[in-house]
């Protein structure tokens, strides 16, 4: 059930999960069991909403987005505040999930699928997928410090590191650096830099994995990844390119659906 619901873009397998170990999933009017096999044909209720789950397999589709400063990355939020779906096209039988999180203060990339299993490989640990930041921290770091900060340091949730540390210049008394990291655990980047006593005061994502921002792409705009990045997507993330996700009309349906949702901004 948790494969056939992230495939049809309803959530990662994880978040499924969740709904069923808290009774909010509906199977055929009864409350679905973790996991339980299912064709596809059954009806899903999540929370009293029908989940639709289409038959025939339809090509899935994927963005990605400059999130800017004033955002935050989750569907909703009580305080009111915008959120990175806010500024997505609508899609009708299927949702964006967001692979991996930024929090409100960090800009950069963000990779958007409709296809839960690639979202959910994308983000496991075992993937081992490098993230790379842009970040400006106060003060001058020693080479002593960058080396601890490459070799390893003890957080509260464990050991952590980089995998490189780049200088980028600066000026005044602010340093930019290029870091990249194979984790994602919660603010580890900021946390790192504090660990060896630096403030990070701004910190902007430009990779994950094989997708890199464009430089082309201004913050709150978005854009359709092109079929060779989706087939390397797959292929780094450790799963099986689906036919579908190599069609050569996806990338043109997908441009269709931003310029009508642009023209109604």
């Amino acid at each position: 059930m948790q494969k056939v619901l992230a495939s049809a873009g309803h959530g990662s397998r994880r978040e499924v999960e969740r709904w069923i170990k808290e009774g909010r999933l509906l199977i055929d009017g009864r409350k679905a069991v973790l996991g339980e096999a299912v064709e596809g044909s059954e009806k899903f209720v999540l929370d009293g909403r029908p989940l639709r789950v289409r038959a025939r397999p339809t090509a899935h589709q994927h963005l990605i987005y400059h999130k800017p400063d004033n955002e935050i990355t989750s569907r909703s939020d009580p305080e009111g505040r915008r959120t990175v779906f806010d500024s997505l096209p609508k899609l009708t039988g299927a949702r964006w999930i967001a692979v991996g999180r930024l929090d409100m203060t960090t800009t950069g990339l963000l990779i958007f699928t409709t296809d839960g299993a690639l979202a959910n490989a994308m983000m496991h640990p075992s993937s081992e997928l490098v993230r790379g930041y842009a970040v400006r921290v106060h003060g001058t770091p020693s080479a002593v410090e960058i080396a601890k900060l490459s070799s390893g340091v003890i957080l509260d949730d464990g050991p952590a590191s980089f995998e490189s540390v780049v200088s980028a210049g600066g000026d005044g008394a602010n340093r930019w650096f290029n870091v990249t990291i194979k984790e994602g655990r919660n603010r580890e980047v900021k946390r790192l830099w504090d660990a060896v006593g630096y403030q990070v005061s701004r910190l902007m994502r430009f990779g994950y994995g094989s997708i890199e921002l464009p430089r082309s792409l201004r913050r709150g705009k978005y854009q359709a990844l092109t079929p060779g990045q989706v087939r390397e997507m797959y292929r780094t993330a450790g799963l099986k390119i689906p036919t579908l996700a190599t069609s050569p009309g996806q990338r043109d349906m997908i441009r269709k659906r931003i310029r009508r949702a642009q023209k109604k901004l």
